[in-house]
C-alpha cells in the first residue's frame, strides 16, 4: 500500500474488501437456498 490513501472512495483497498465481501455473501446465499431449499424471494415471502 505504497503512496494510497486510507480514505473513502474507490481505492485498491476498498475495492479489494468490497469484491471479498461480494464474493462471500454470494457463497452464503447459495449455501442457504441449498440447506432451506428455497430461493431468497420465497425465503423473504415475496413468492
Amino acid at each position: 500500500m505504497e503512496n494510497e490513501s486510507k480514505g473513502f472512495g474507490f481505492t485498491k483497498f476498498s475495492e479489494t474488501w468490497n469484491g471479498r465481501l461480494a464474493m462471500l455473501g454470494f457463497v452464503i446465499g447459495v449455501a442457504t437456498e441449498y440447506i432451506t431449499g428455497q430461493g431468497i424471494l420465497s425465503q423473504l415471502g415475496l413468492m
